[in-house]
């Protein structure tokens, strides 16, 4: 903003003005008069001087409309820097939202899939409980029609030998069909006794010396499936 300074103008001091009634005989009044008024000028003259009046200079219709512009301007830049800020911010709140939808889509899945899978295994293991024993007894079902047939044939001959025979045929088939499945029979007679394999039921003297610690007789047999005992035999220890 302008501002200028103007100052006053003295005031010309003027001469005493001359009527028509004006006399020579008052010349010394006269001129007494008029240097009191141009003393008095004077001392205006000096006050007036002394004060100092500012205007503030009116922007013109051009100086104006530059200054709008400017303003404008200056305006608009942060507006501008404002709303690329903004849109980035948005691009990237944007990409975030895409990546946690993703991940949130991702873990959805894969719950279900483990949910799916535990239940399929569940249901697989509840089968496999249910009819683990299926070939099992499939083979086991012949030697059950040859102990009918047997049983039959038993009745209606007093040939006990062919009985005989025959059920002996029927225990070899049923003791390779244990072998077939891994099942053997532990042996125990005459060895010594270990109690990883044996169960011992009594002591009794040794029939000799070198029984003694050994297994003299057995009472029930011990089968083991692969190298697992599935049932002990029980024996009779000599001491």
């Amino acid at each position: 903003m302008l501002k200028m300074k103007r100052f006053g103008k003295k005031p010309v001091q003027g001469k005493p003005k001359e009527s028509e009634d004006y006399m020579p005989d008052n010349k010394d009044e006269n001129t007494s008069a008029g240097n009191e008024e141009i003393a008095g000028g004077d001392h205006e003259v000096e006050e007036f001087d002394s004060k100092q009046i500012e205007i503030e200079a009116e922007p013109t219709g051009e100086e104006s409309e530059m200054t709008d512009a400017a303003d404008t301007d200056d305006d608009s830049e942060p507006d501008e820097t404002d709303d690329d800020g903004s849109d980035e911010s948005q691009k990237k709140l944007a990409a975030l939202q895409s990546e946690v939808s993703e991940s949130r889509d991702k873990y959805l899945r894969l719950a279900a899939e483990f949910d799916n899978y535990r239940k399929r295994t569940l249901r697989e293991k509840s089968e496999l409980i249910q009819t683990a024993g299926e070939s099992l007894l499939i083979d086991i079902l012949p030697v059950i029609d040859d102990f009918e047939r047997g049983l039959e044939q038993a009745s209606k001959t007093e040939d006990m030998d062919a009985v005989r025979t025959g059920m002996g045929l029927i225990y070899s088939k049923l003791k390779d069909f244990l072998t077939n499945n891994g099942v053997k029979e532990i042996e125990a007679i005459h060895e010594p006794f270990d109690t990883d394999w044996h169960e011992a039921v009594t002591n009794i003297p040794a029939p000799s010396d070198d029984m003694k610690g050994k297994i003299v007789d057995v009472i029930q047999k011990g089968y083991k499936l692969h190298e697992k005992v599935i049932r002990y035999p029980k024996v009779v220890v000599g001491e």
